[in-house]
């Protein structure tokens, strides 16, 4: 029996090779019919046999490209109309609808990657080869649809053997927009020095030479700046401790780790501890630096990632990065053929390049090699560019495998977790919609590596539903994204950065352009942080539209619940280090009563003082002389020895207390940590933001602290002094009933205080005792742990929630949700956390816009 069927595919099916994967399935399964890209999709119109029909179908979702998201077929029984063949047929240069997706960028696939390293191929080694399955996207849209004149690649005519590449409709180029060689397309272009005289790969040989003379610079010890997807990398030898050490001092990178690329998974290993999970990771199309435990016999360079326990690790993701990469490898194993002769052994030294953001210290990455040239010249020796342009502006995502959970085979259960969703991610959007209630919150919250993922079919009843308009959320102040809402669609930005810089906050409004502009999204609300000195929030108020103003934590919370589709109240945790609060202090330690418009404080870390404001989280010594302060403890012996070299400045950080001079009052577990870190030695001078928090964790972790059945080997070996139940005992933060006022709120004044004065005391009388610092480290995680277990508890047994949520920069902490999560499982609670978005701040924008979006229905 002949069927015929109209189908719809909704998703990420444009620029992929949807149409000819299509056009193939159809010839496999003697489909006749035609396929038709659509601002809302993909249209399909199908007739045969009605097995086969069926067999058709079923490719469409389970074999479809690699770089496509389905994420709805629609189908639909329709006459007979006895089409003889299949076509691709083409959509008209029409306004593209609402629903239009865009595919984020691709890496490098291997087919291209084999013509690459081919010499027998036409494109043997260009450095701009891809084909419908890899290669730019984003980056190079100008506007849609996505056809070649709407992008970066206009001003590249394509040659006559590319156009019938492009037109061939079994070919891996069909329709690929990017699709280019050396005789028609872009070229890399070379200059030593930001003045020297530029010369351009137009052909193999003139490109091969580039090349080389960057490989030559690269041993020499030389800096690059070389020209990405998204934006310049700054690159040099990861293995030459004068180079790195030198990049660091021009670009003022003193201790913040520095990413590195490797050739291939073989040199991954060497260094770091890779699994089938991590590697699916590191090779799949988004291409993101992975956080990896390093290998103890990992031959890291000096200056690269010191004393941490983790390496950035990425693999090439573009032409010219695997050009230059394989380049450079060769050319270094010949220098020291010493390594080549050792063979492929464990802990072996590996070619590894340090990539870098290519930008000036706070600023945004450099896009135009003109403005690279100006802005990096004091950083770059040479720069590798090319003729491209770069229209948007990508940094790279930075993830990392967290446990979640067990299988029920009881191996470990992994999740990506986000700490920075850019290329590869963004601008897929994701789902705000509330589909989940307490009755499937667990299934829910367990969630898969990615999440909740993008757009579920409710956003199309929503986008009709009056009041739904359009929202754009403008995000915090740091680690900035914003997003823009349509129905229940929320296209969260690339990471921004820090809008307080001027050239990122111009970044901003220009990323936010784009995006209004090529999504045709006109805002009719705003939402922004409660923040009134932020220059976001002051840029929502001074807009001729409706302003919902979020508080901080409460879309912390809001984005995870959000995600996981989460429709009821749930105890969020909002630990991080700094957010205004409802009554105009530092919030950061907070337990919230939330729903999705709503929330009450019901219990805050005590307040302690921050000695001269920003400066106690430059100086940590101050913040822990305020934490003392506030605890009395600045007469314990170990407290008096910790903050002797604050000198006099102890009488001025207690005078700025006493008077409230310049003494912000803050609930902040991050500068709980940052205090912990500075009274245990680990880290008195960061660098960085958040820098002793990580150390702290690195500190366990590097003496092996944090493994199973840590505790009970050094209790065993008399090294930890005590049991640990004894030590949780001595550690235990406790709560304590608030005092209200009579202008007190339920949002501004929380029930409980939690008071961490026991967790201190305790950690002092450590140290005195000569407890080794990882031991105290370890314990003052599990004393967090155990809070918010408590906490938890508490809400459950006078509310009867048992939906834990949990964000917040603090959760970035791998120690802490790895062992906080299977506390809350085993204590009954569900919980969920980030998972398609940072716990960071890089969620905040996603969590106003379903603030406002759920107020907007009430």
């Amino acid at each position: 029996m002949i069927d015929a069927v109209d189908i719809h595919v909704k998703g990420i099916v444009q620029g992929v090779g949807f149409r000819p994967f299509v056009y193939r399935m159809a010839k496999k399964y003697l489909i006749n019919g035609w396929v038709l890209n659509a601002a809302d999709g993909v249209y399909i119109h199908a007739e045969g046999e009605s097995k086969l029909v069926d067999e058709f179908i079923m490719e469409l979702s389970d074999n479809a490209p690699a770089a496509s998201k389905v994420e709805e077929i629609d189908i639909k029984e329709v006459p007979l109309e006895d089409f003889d063949s299949f076509e691709i047929r083409f959509s008209d240069d029409e306004a593209v609808a609402e629903t239009t997706l865009v595919s984020p960028e691709l890496a490098t696939c291997a087919d291209c990657v084999a013509e690459l390293f081919n010499p027998n191929d036409r494109r043997y080694r260009y450095p701009f080869i891809n084909c419908t399955n890899c290669g730019p996207r984003f980056t190079i849209i100008d506007h849609l649809p996505y056809d070649r004149a709407a992008t970066s690649m206009a001003a590249f005519p394509m040659c006559e053997r590319c156009s019938a590449e492009y037109a061939d409709p079994l070919d891996r180029r069909f329709h690929a927009q990017p699709d280019a060689c050396f005789e028609c397309g872009p070229s890399v272009t070379w200059r030593v020095g930001a003045d020297g005289t530029e010369s351009v790969g137009k052909t193999r040989e003139e490109s091969d030479a580039i090349f080389a003379a960057a490989v030559e610079m690269l041993l020499a010890g030389k800096i690059l700046a070389v020209k990405g997807l998204g934006g310049f990398h700054l690159v040099c030898d990861a293995n030459n401790a004068d180079a790195v050490a030198e990049l660091r001092r021009r670009k003022r990178r003193d201790g913040k780790a520095l990413a590195v690329m490797a050739q291939g998974m073989g040199d991954v290993r060497a260094l770091c501890q890779a699994g089938e999970e991590e590697e699916a990771v590191l090779t799949g199309s988004a291409r993101p630096i992975v956080l990896l435990r390093k290998r103890p016999d990992g031959a890291i360079g000096e200056g690269v990632a010191d004393g941490l326990s983790e390496l950035g690790v990425m693999l090439p993701y573009t032409p010219v990065q695997h050009l230059l990469m394989h380049d450079f490898a060769a050319a270094w194993y010949a220098a020291h053929p010493e390594v080549a002769a050792a063979g492929d052994v464990p802990g072996r030294q590996v070619p590894l390049l340090v990539m870098t953001s290519g930008n000036v210290h706070d600023e945004p990455i450099c896009i135009a090699d003109e403005e690279a040239r100006e802005k990096l010249a004091g950083i770059a020796d040479a720069f590798l560019g090319n003729n491209r342009p770069i229209l948007t502006r990508f940094d790279d995502s930075v993830v990392r495998l967290i446990r979640v959970g067990e299988t029920p085979e009881g191996a470990p259960e992994l999740a990506v977790q986000f700490l920075r969703r850019a290329r590869g991610f963004a601008p897929v959007p994701l789902s705000t919609a509330a589909t989940v209630t307490a009755a499937s919150e667990n299934e829910a919250a367990q969630g898969t590596a990615t999440g909740s993922g993008a757009a579920s079919e409710a956003a199309a009843d929503s986008a009709e539903r009056p009041g739904a308009g359009i929202v754009f959320a403008t995000g915090p102040e740091q680690k900035n994204t914003f997003t823009l809402l349509r129905g229940t669609d929320g296209f969260v930005s690339q990471h921004i950065g820090d809008v307080e810089n001027a050239d990122t906050y111009d970044a901003w409004l220009a990323t936010k352009d784009r995006f209004e502009s090529l999504f045709e999204m006109k805002p009719a609300a705003v939402a922004c942080d409660l923040h009134p000195e932020y220059l976001t929030s002051k840029w929502a108020h001074h807009q001729d539209l409706p302003v919902t103003e979020v508080q901080h934590h409460h879309a912390h919370i809001v984005s995870v619940m959000a995600e996981h589709g989460l429709a009821d109240a749930v105890c969020g945790i909002a630990f991080d280090g700094t957010g205004y609060g409802a009554d105009g202090a530092i919030w950061g330690g907070e337990v919230l009563l939330a729903n999705r418009t709503d929330f009450e404080r019901f219990a805050n870390f005590a307040y302690v003082p921050m000695p001269g404001g920003a400066a106690a989280i430059k100086h940590p010594l101050r913040m822990a002389y305020g934490v003392l302060w506030a605890y009395d403890l600045l007469d314990h012996p170990a407290a008096v020895e910790a903050l002797a070299p604050l000198g006099e400045e102890a009488e001025v950080c207690d005078t700025m207390i006493e008077r409230g001079l310049n003494t912000p009052m803050t609930s902040s577990v991050g500068r709980l940590f940052d205090a912990a870190s500075a009274l245990l030695g680990i880290c008195t001078a960061p660098s960085y933001e958040g820098e002793g928090a990580i150390l702290l964790e690195a500190a366990m972790e590097a003496a092996g602290a944090d493994a199973p059945g840590a505790a009970a080997a050094e209790e065993a070996a008399g090294v930890a002094g005590e049991d640990e139940l004894a030590a949780r005992e001595r550690y235990a933060v406790t709560a304590q009933k608030n005092v209200a006022t009579e202008t007190s709120t339920a949002e501004d004044t929380s029930v409980l205080l939690l008071d961490a004065e026991p967790t201190f005391r305790a950690l002092l009388d450590d140290v005195a005792a000569g407890v080794p610092a990882s031991i105290i480290a370890r314990r003052f995680h599990d004393a967090m742990v155990s809070a918010i277990v408590m906490a938890a508890e508490l809400v459950r047994a006078l509310y009867g929630i048992s939906t834990v949520v949990l964000s917040g920069g603090v959760f970035m902490n791998r120690y802490l949700v790895e062992h906080v999560l299977p506390a809350l499982a085993e204590a009954g609670f569900t919980a969920a956390i980030n998972r398609d978005l940072p716990p960071n701040d890089g969620c905040i924008s996603f969590g106003q816009a379903a603030v406002a979006s759920a107020r907007s229905e009430e």
